[in-house]
């Protein structure tokens, strides 16, 4: 398992957790030197709150643990790729780098709509990899979302 798995994992129990609140299951982790300074879930029905998504939560707590809006040296890890939004955040935030899972045909900016983390007229370009336990993060909506038309 590569350290980039290893840490998908982790984004994955927090999918998990969001999943188990009935929320889509959508998990992100920060990490910086080795260690976890950020987690977050999707919360957007349980907090009435469009901007609740993982990475806006990660990010936040990450800032929060640095003492910082800067997460310089920090790769965030996702279980989907990111939203317009998310991407803004994340450009807005210095994070270094971004490894997620699946790609979202709907509404994903690291690469499937658009890549807003290599806009060069941006102030801040983040490398990102796609496709890190692509299966199973993956397998984690569609299982959700099948689970939801059966109702």
């Amino acid at each position: 398992m590569t350290e980039d798995e290893r840490w998908m994992q982790e984004a994955i129990h927090q999918a998990r957790l969001a999943e188990q609140l009935g929320e889509v299951p959508i998990g992100a982790i920060i990490v910086k030197d080795g260690i976890i300074i950020g987690t977050g879930y999707n919360l957007r029905e349980t907090c009435h709150d469009p901007t609740a998504h993982a990475e806006m939560i990660a990010i936040k707590q990450a800032s929060e643990a640095l003492q910082s809006w800067r997460l310089l040296g920090c790769t965030l890890y996702v279980t989907l790729e990111p939203c317009p939004m998310c991407a803004g955040a994340i450009v807005q935030s210095r994070v270094e780098r971004v490894v997620y899972g699946a790609s979202d045909p709907k509404a994903g900016c690291v690469g499937t709509l658009m890549d807003l983390l290599q806009d060069r007229r941006f102030n801040h370009i983040a490398p990102w990899q796609s496709g890190v336990l692509q299966e199973q993060c993956a397998a984690l909506l569609t299982n959700f979302f099948r689970r939801l038309r059966t109702r």
